[in-house]
């Protein structure tokens, strides 16, 4: 996550998963009928993937993926080669998985020399809805090597990178079995969040999928770790659901409670918060737009951007927990017969 410099104005598949979500019957939710695809996916969704994918992602071979950097381009092929094996392409329209951010718009908005870089997507195509588009992104970039130490980043956000991976890989399974989400999902990794949400400011200003036709920005940025405030407590800060529709987080407290039940905890959740973390990660480009964003975030703990942020303390079972709760909440999004509304400024 990008670190607070100045003040903002105001404004491979192993093992399955047990499911645990309730038989209610509330609301009409996809999730709450059982839905086959749905309960497909969610069991695809475990631990020991998470890890699998994480000490790759965070390992010092990275180099601490700095924005441009070869450690970071090296993880992003890890990450198309993931996708290819799993069969999940990219949107058409791109042409490949990469979206070039050229260095000179980094440069122009504060990035210094950063040279160019790219965020990368993948693409599952909705069979009802496919015009309507489904985000579930986080930002792969970290911060690098300074001083011939690697910041490796593993929940800054290689927790967020793998739990993509993760649910790109149980949207695919819900399809292969001909059961797959109405709307399309675009799984979307980004560059350049650390030095100044380049990537998704890039993204939003030369969208792949029209700006009008996205319905929601799920931001995962953060989801490995506890801090201080929470230590053991299953738990999960959420972000800007209700800013601008009043169905988002009446949808993800609906996921939280037929899944893991964890503590959704709104102490950020204020555009007034000194911390500022509604416009710290990269749902903030999406939600500019007006498109509803719900940002998860684990909070600011001892190894946040220290080179001690690596892959052996990661909560794993935690991990695994809070990805299902967001894949429950994108795919009651991508299932349900309207797409949520835009009722808030």
């Amino acid at each position: 996550m990008k670190k607070l410099l100045i003040p903002l104005l105001a404004i491979a598949m192993t093992s399955c998963a047990t499911t645990n979500i309730s038989d209610g019957n509330s609301s009409g939710s996809v999730a709450a009928k059982h839905d086959k695809g749905y309960t497909i996916g969610y069991k695809m969704i475990n631990a020991e993937d998470l890890k699998k994918n994480l000490y790759v992602i965070a390992s010092d071979e990275m180099e601490g993926r700095d924005t441009g950097s070869p450690g970071q381009k090296k993880a992003g092929e890890y990450m198309v080669n993931y996708y290819k094996n799993l069969g999940v392409s990219y949107p058409k329209a791109l042409g490949s998985y990469y979206q070039k951010v050229p260095s000179d718009f980094m440069k122009k908005r504060g990035g210094g020399n950063l040279p160019d870089s790219e965020n990368i997507m993948a693409f599952i195509e909705g069979s009802e809805k496919p015009d309507e588009i489904v985000v579930i992104s986080g930002h792969y970039d970290h911060v690098g090597t300074k001083n011939g130490v690697v910041y490796n980043g593993a929940d800054d956000d290689g927790s967020g990178t793998v739990a993509v991976m993760e649910m790109a890989k149980a949207f695919q399974a819900a399809k292969k079995a001909g059961k797959g989400p109405k709307r399309s999902v675009l799984f979307l990794h980004i560059t350049g969040e650390e030095h100044g949400l380049f990537g998704s400011e890039y993204y939003t200003d030369h969208p792949v999928f029209p700006l009008a036709n996205t319905v929601v920005d799920l931001n995962i940025d953060m989801i490995g770790r506890d801090d201080p405030a929470n230590r053991g407590k299953q738990y999960v800060y959420v972000i800007g659901s209700e800013m601008l529709s009043s169905q988002l987080k009446v949808i993800n407290e609906e996921a939280n409670k037929k899944t893991n039940n964890l503590e959704l905890n709104y102490k950020y959740d204020d555009l007034n918060d000194p911390e500022q973390l509604y416009y710290r990660s990269d749902h903030y480009n999406f939600a500019k737009n007006n498109i509803p964003v719900a940002f998860f975030f684990d909070g600011i703990h001892e190894d946040y951007h220290k080179p001690t942020d690596d892959p052996d303390k990661i909560d794993y079972k935690l991990l695994e927990k809070r990805t299902q709760l967001i894949f429950t909440t994108a795919w009651d999004i991508a299932n349900r017969a309207e797409r949520i509304v835009v009722d808030k400024k």
